[in-house]
Parts: structure tokens; sequence; C-alpha cells
């Protein structure tokens, strides 16, 4: 069983910065792409940023510039560097990752969701 747990959601004032960690832990033979989506009220899921094994991203256009991804392949964890935070980022950020559990099977997994609020 693997288990991906979110941390560094909060609230925090438009033009203001928070940084998201997700850390992977279980049966975990390998990680390929590591990645960030989230849902606003009444909205369907969308995808901030992913990230590979090879350290490649990609972003959703609404936050290039503004967001990072990045990982730590040792310690199994994602993180996201939100700067420049807007209301419009308001939403439960959910972490995403597709994990080998064993040698022929590979797995879509997500964190329980932590929630980001930028308000004044």
């Amino acid at each position: 069983q693997v288990q991906l747990v979110e941390s560094g959601g909060g609230l925090v004032q438009p033009g203001g910065s928070l940084r998201l960690s997700c850390a992977a832990s279980g049966r975990i033979f390998s990680i390929d792409v590591m990645g960030w989506y989230r849902q606003a009220l009444g909205k369907q899921r969308e995808l901030v940023a992913t990230i590979n094994s090879r350290g490649r991203t990609n972003y959703a256009d609404s936050v290039k510039g503004r967001f990072t991804i990045s990982r730590d392949n040792a310690k199994n964890t994602v993180y996201l560097q939100m700067n420049s935070l807007k209301p419009e980022d308001t939403a439960d950020y959910y972490c995403y990752g597709n994990i080998r559990t064993s040698w022929n099977r590979r797995d879509d997994c997500w964190g329980q969701g932590t929630q980001v609020t930028v308000s004044s």
C-alpha cells in the first residue's frame, strides 16, 4: 500500500507565497511522474504541474512563471512553490504519483488534498 501525504496549505493574501510538499511512502519500487492537481469549489479537477523522474516539467498555462514544481527522488517527495498567488488559485490541491508498486504493477496514487485559500 502506498500513501501520499501533503502538507503546506493554508490562507495567504494575494501576491503571497506558499510551498506545498508531498511525501510518498509504502511499497514503492519506483516513481515515474509526480504532480499536483487542484479542484476549486464547483469545478472539475485540473492539472497544475507535473515532473517526471528525470526532472522534465509541465505546467498549466495559468500558473506558468508563478509556480515551480520540484522533487527529491531520494525522499520520494514532490514540492510545489507557489508565488504571486491570486484569488483564483484558491482550491484543494492534490498530490499525484504514478508509482511502480511491484515488478509488474504500476498504480495511480493520490493524496488526501490540502486546502489553499488566497484572500485578503
